[in-house]
């Protein structure tokens, strides 16, 4: 059976001002993972209009060798190991499909994505047939929730940041608890992010799936972590200023692919 998730995401944070900070940490996560033959490069980044729906559209391609199961870099060719990710991002709703030119029909990684101005107390906001919906898993993700000790930044840790320029944070073991009693003055919202893996080789199918639905928690995980902590970096930012850094950084990508070291985790599905 294939696994469908719904990781929700919150934080103190409105929904206005997500749409720029997860453009921004987007931006500034690639340049970070990039490097030594592996990482992102931005092929399409533009204004889209179609069938009534209006926003922007991106095409990326991930090269990737050591982020992946090891079942699939074993048997996999050389050089097969590419992702792409096509997005349609018509905030506060986002759709992601991730494919891969070897596999072509075997695999096929969904993310749909709504943001909502609330706590992650909405149930099946994606609509989906009530028989659907009862096989979802639904799977908290806690910023201020401890990582492995692999993964820990202490510059990008909620339980101790704070923010100069916005007051927010350090986010104790009841934040959230705390601005449900007073969430009329403090901002919040949830990414309620439903991810669907269809992976069909026989014999390592559920490993697969399994594999990528928790890498996809982890990378919520520290993603949101650190964009929470760089909020003074784009609290200020406005969406033409988003617009000059995408364009900087897929300049950026295409040269540094093949410098440097490869540092960490790839934000794949992350539009």
């Amino acid at each position: 059976m294939t696994i469908i998730k719904e990781f929700r995401v919150v934080l103190p944070i409105s929904v206005e001002e997500y749409r720029v900070g997860k453009l921004y940490a987007v931006a500034e996560t690639s340049k970070m993972v990039t490097g030594g033959g592996e990482g992102v490069q931005v092929l399409v980044n533009e204004a889209y209009e179609e069938d009534g729906e209006k926003g922007q559209y991106t095409h990326k391609m991930y090269t990737m060798k050591k982020d992946v199961p090891k079942i699939l870099s074993m048997i996999m060719p050389k050089g097969s190991l590419v992702v792409h990710e096509k997005a349609w991002n018509t905030y506060p709703y986002t759709r992601t499909i991730l494919t891969n030119e070897y596999m072509k029909n075997d695999f096929e990684m969904k993310i749909e994505t709504w943001h909502r101005p609330d706590l992650g107390d909405a149930d099946n906001v994606h609509g989906l047939d009530p028989d659907d919906w009862k096989n979802v898993e639904v799977v908290d993700v806690d910023i201020a929730e401890q990582v492995a000790k692999v993964d820990y930044k202490a510059d990008t840790d909620p339980a101790t940041f704070r923010s100069a320029k916005t007051g927010r944070g350090p986010l104790g073991p009841d934040w959230r608890r705390e601005i449900a009693e007073t969430k009329d003055s403090v901002p919040h919202m949830c990414a309620y992010k439903l991810v669907t893996v269809n992976f069909k080789w026989r014999g390592i199918q559920s490993n697969v799936e399994a594999w990528f639905q928790k890498r996809q928690r982890r990378f919520l995980h520290l993603f949101n972590r650190q964009l929470f902590c760089w909020i003074d970096h784009w609290i200020d930012l406005t969406m033409d200023d988003i617009r000059r850094l995408e364009d900087e950084t897929q300049h950026d990508l295409a040269e540094s692919i093949e410098k440097g070291d490869y540092r960490g985790l790839i934000g794949l599905g992350d539009d």
